[in-house]
């Protein structure tokens, strides 16, 4: 990358960084049970809600409790589940158009990041009613307050619920995209380890190398603070601890409970500390191809890493031995590749490939491109990268 462009992404990352303390971050506070939602609800005079979902959590009847008890407290309850796996533009206009024919005066998104992604957008585009999500792309485009949001997680992976970030996908072009400002942060989370129990393993086990991503890119970042650092230690840890158990037995609650927790504490590191060129190339992957965002980090997740270089082993060190992986007299560049090697060794376990097949040689430059737009300035990454660069990334994985 050249100069002045280097000086322009690390002068704009170091403007953010600066302005952290006085940015109007918030975390959701936490409900414990259905009836605290219910009761959240009443105190705000509600009684229409909008949940939206997907199909899959849809036909596993997992909203029925949480429905079951809104009822009981005369509180209606409108389901959009169409939504689908890298939510649309059609999903969000489909969903708003619900919320308003039935007068809805609050938003549930129950699921995955998916689900958290699409009620938000909805929420953005009741708050701002003349623009499209397009236009609200990028930073700071709503500054308006949306409709009282509660995320309800069904998986331990995306961190959706404590974010300001929706990421959309446009139906006509495919470009995904997100809308990132403070009004789309929750209000609420209800993490409750019970909804998690039916995931499937292969959701379990991309979702929790969702957390791992994000816990790892916001600890390698240069806008770390305090806070954030603790978190991603914290998330990283509770991860090589819990995620292989919950893969192999499902059933463990314990386990389960440590996962959302982990997935929680990574939402609020990345949240403010961003993500990087893992994001941005998974982001790009998800639009083109409509790969599963938690898959994609996954098996990108390792060849970024490596390709940061020395550049980042003192902190893979540092996660390395608070995660327990080895001794902290070992080596700083040695324990690095350790880490690296403990992400492979942990997708392997699960079944998750080292390749992406479904990417074409001929789109690699023009994902590059979006990849390296969405990314720089923003992401505070510990390397800048140029597209031309990125590409190297996109060709090793779909070789593997």
């Amino acid at each position: 990358m050249n100069f002045f462009k280097t000086m322009y992404c690390r002068l704009f990352q170091g403007v953010f960084k600066i302005a952290l303390p006085i940015l109007p971050y918030r975390e959701p506070k936490i409900l414990e049970n259905n009836q605290s939602v219910a009761d959240v609800l009443k105190q705000n005079l509600i009684n229409k809600v909008l949940l939206v979902t997907d199909k899959g959590i849809s036909k596993l009847n997992l909203p029925a409790a949480l429905t079951e008890i809104l009822q009981k407290n005369n509180i209606e309850v409108l389901i959009y589940d169409n939504t689908v796996a890298n939510p649309t533009t059609d999903n969000v206009e489909e969903a708003l158009q619900m919320y308003r024919q039935n007068e809805c005066s609050a938003i549930i998104a129950f699921g995955g990041g998916s689900a958290m992604d699409c009620a938000k957008a909805v929420g953005a585009r009741i708050a701002r009613p003349k623009k499209s999500c397009g236009q609200m792309k990028g930073i700071l485009k709503v500054l308006k307050k949306i409709p009282l949001l509660i995320a309800v997680p069904t998986t331990a992976g995306t961190g959706s619920e404590t974010t300001l970030a929706a990421v959309i996908t446009d139906s006509k072009t495919r470009h995904k995209y997100a809308i990132n400002d403070f009004p789309l942060i929750p209000r609420y989370a209800l993490l409750d380890a019970n909804l998690t129990l039916g995931l499937p393993s292969h959701i379990t086990a991309t979702t929790g190398m969702d957390a791992l991503t994000h816990a790892v890119e916001a600890y390698i970042g240069r806008s770390t603070t305090k806070q954030t650092r603790k978190c991603a230690l914290d998330a990283t840890k509770l991860i090589f601890e819990n995620l292989l158990t919950v893969y192999k037995d499902g059933s463990n609650l314990k386990s389960r409970q440590n996962m959302l927790q982990a997935a929680y504490l990574a939402g609020v590191a990345f949240t403010k500390s961003y993500v990087g060129y893992v994001h941005a190339v998974a982001h790009s992957l998800g639009g083109k191809y409509n790969v599963a965002h938690g898959l994609a980090n996954a098996i990108i997740l390792p060849y970024v890493l490596k390709m940061y270089g020395k550049k980042i082993y003192k902190k893979l060190h540092q996660l390395g031995v608070y995660a327990g992986l080895f001794d902290a007299s070992t080596p700083k560049e040695i324990g690095a590749k350790i880490f690296i090697e403990k992400v492979e060794e942990l997708n392997a376990n699960m079944g998750i490939g080292k390749n992406i097949p479904e990417i074409k040689q001929e789109d690699i430059p023009a994902l590059a491109r979006t990849a390296e737009k969405e990314a720089n300035p923003l992401y505070p990454v510990p390397v800048l990268y140029t597209a031309k660069q990125l590409e190297k990334i996109y060709i090793e994985v779909k070789n593997g």
